[in-house]
C-alpha cells in the first residue's frame, strides 16, 4: 500500500475528496490543498573506538527487535542533520559526539505504528568522547563494539543499514 493510500481526508478542511494529485501528492477536489508526501530526514553514526572496532547497538524496540543496529533516528523540526545524529547517539549510548562528517545518504521506508514512512538517512561518520561512558538507553537494548572482520551484515535487522554498512565497508 502506498503511504498516500492512508490518507482518506483533507487535513485542512477535512473533506472527504482527498484523491492523487500524482505519484507522491494527493489534492483536495474541496478547498484545492495540495499535500506532498516528502521524506523524514533520518541519521546514522559510524563510529569507530581506537582499536578500529565498529559500535553497534541491539535494538529494544520494533521493527527488527533484537536485531543489530547503529545509532541514529529521526531529525527533529528545527534541528540539523548534524545536531540530530549528536542528539541520537547521546540519548542511545550516552556519548558526546564532538566530530562528525558526512559520508553519504540512501532512500528508505521505515516502518513505524503500521505506516511505512519514507525516509532519506543520512550517514555520517562520528567521533566521541570517552568510550568508556558507553551505556544503552533511549530504543537501544545494548550497545557495544565489534571488530569489523566479525561482522555480519545480515544480523542488522532494516535494510537501509545493511545496504550503508555494506558501503561504508568498501569505502574503507
Amino acid at each position: 500500500m502506498h503511504p498516500l493510500d492512508k490518507f482518506a481526508c483533507c487535513p485542512v478542511c477535512g473533506g472527504r475528496h482527498f484523491v492523487n494529485h500524482d505519484e507522491k501528492s494527493r489534492r483536495c477536489a474541496d478547498c484545492g490543498f495540495v499535500y506532498y508526501l516528502n521524506p523524514s530526514a533520518a541519521t546514522v553514526a559510524f563510529i569507530t573506538d581506537d582499536r578500529g572496532r565498529l559500535l553497534v547497538e541491539r535494538r529494544g524496540r520494533e521493527p527488527a527487535k533484537g536485531t543489530l543496529d547503529l545509532p541514529g533516528g529521526f531529525a527533529d523540526i528545527g534541528e540539523t542533520l548534524e545536531e540530530a545524529v549528536a542528539r541520537e547517539v547521546k540519548e542511545e549510548t550516552g556519548l558526546h559526539v564532538t566530530t562528525v562528517q558526512y559520508l553519504f545518504s540512501y532512500p528508505n521506508h521505515y516502518l513505524f505504528s503500521g505506516f511505512s514512512v519514507p525516509t532519506l538517512d543520512a550517514f555520517f561518520r562520528c567521533e566521541v568522547q570517552n568510550v568508556n561512558m558507553l551505556k544503552a538507553a533511549d530504543d537501544a537494548a545494548d550497545c557495544f563494539f565489534l571488530s569489523l572482520d566479525s561482522l555480519r551484515i545480515e544480523d542488522f535487522g532494516l535494510a537501509s543499514i545493511r545496504h550503508g554498512l555494506q558501503r561504508f565497508l568498501e569505502r574503507r
